[in-house]
């Protein structure tokens, strides 16, 4: 997978629906290369730890995360989830000769809502001090779904 811009909530979800739908079809090792990732919010960093605990469960499952920028590898080493994955700054290994641009959703239903708040779960799985940064995310989202509201 190669991102392009800016890795956010809005295109979080098809990652990890991409990743979903190609574990059914046998693949187990992934490479996201963010070389032209300007930026990643919480949301996204949250989908590449819960795709991460998706594929610790599988024989040889991998993910590889290569050419993140200087601010993108500190803001993933920062929460913890380099432990979680490969983070190579450049690829160790020979990277695919073709990767898929993900794109970005356009809806803002309550998938959408609950796929953000698994995200930011995941964080916390990941690395227990994240509960503190995203305890008021976490808890906005749960009252959020239950009570039914709109972003």
């Amino acid at each position: 997978m190669k991102l392009e811009g800016r890795g956010t909530f809005e295109n979080s979800k098809c990652v990890k629906e991409f990743v979903q739908r190609m574990i059914a079809k046998g693949c187990s090792a992934f490479v996201l290369d963010l070389e032209k990732c300007e930026l990643m919010d919480s949301t996204f960093m949250g989908t590449l730890a819960s795709v991460a605990f998706s594929l610790r469960d599988l024989e040889s499952g991998l993910l590889r995360v290569i050419r993140a920028n200087e601010r993108n590898f500190s803001l993933l080493e920062g929460l913890g989830l380099d432990h979680l994955f490969q983070l190579e700054p450049e690829p160790v290994h020979d990277s695919p000769p073709s990767l898929r641009t993900a794109g970005p959703l356009s809806s803002n239903s309550d998938e959408h809502r609950i796929a953000i708040l698994e995200a930011h779960e995941a964080l916390v799985d990941a690395d227990p001090r994240n509960a503190v940064r995203f305890q008021d995310v976490i808890e906005y989202l749960r009252q959020e779904i239950a009570d039914g509201r709109s972003c």
